[in-house]
């Protein structure tokens, strides 16, 4: 590691001169480590959020779905397919909500890695790409969680381009994005996989709520 990256990894933020504040209103400044560790504090939180999410849509889900097999056991199919269709809006969004977790988790999961300058760039790119594919899929759901997402973003982009000038590396954005891709397609198969174990099948003769596309529904 050079001089130059191992004083702006570790230096505190109170050795920053005061010219250097002004920089605030474009990227947080000074060391990158103590920022990364921001970052990675407030991933966990948007994670502990779509829990709490996914956990209302889950009671939703069983409500829903309760009231599926009564209209069912009365023969009242009209009734039935009506739940059915809610009960499908419900699973998209909590099979975008599973998805966006995992995509978040891997990232976490990557950011804890990073603790040499090397690795830096390389790892903090593919999970930019990550946050804004997730923060595009919260956009008219969780508008909240779009925006924090974004500010992330915006902060590890931040750290990217210091991480950059300090080392003189340059981004090979075609792996970047192959990288990002496979994260996001891993989150995808593994929420998946937990949605069909975790929901119970529809009785026979009522359509199954279909999984694969998205939804404006809104949170509960």
């Amino acid at each position: 590691m050079s001089e130059k990256f191992a004083k702006k990894w570790e230096e505190s933020s109170y050795q920053q001169p005061f010219t250097s504040k002004i920089r605030e209103a474009v990227r947080p400044p000074g060391p990158l480590k103590p920022r990364l560790d921001m970052a990675i504090r407030r991933l966990e939180l948007q994670i502990q959020k779509l829990d709490q999410a996914s956990e209302r849509f889950s009671q939703r889900d069983k409500s829903i779905f309760a009231r599926i097999v009564d209209a069912y056991t009365k023969h009242d199919m009209a009734r039935a397919n009506v739940f059915a269709n809610e009960l499908a809006e419900i699973r998209k969004m909590e099979k975008m909500i599973m998805h966006a977790r995992l995509a978040l988790e891997q990232i976490v999961l990557r950011l804890r890695t990073v603790s040499e300058l090397g690795d830096i760039v390389t790892t903090l790119a593919p999970a930019v790409s990550v946050l804004r594919s997730v923060k595009s899929g919260m956009a008219g759901v969780f508008p909240e969680a779009e925006r924090e997402l974004g500010q992330i973003g915006n902060l590890l982009s931040g750290i990217i381009i210091d991480a950059g000038q300090s080392t003189g590396l340059t981004l090979n954005f075609e792996a970047t994005n192959e990288d990002a891709q496979k994260i996001l397609n891993e989150a995808a198969m593994v929420a998946e996989q937990k949605i069909k174990e975790k929901l119970p099948e529809l009785p026979t003769g009522i359509p199954a709520p279909p999984l694969g596309e998205k939804t404006q529904t809104q949170t509960p």
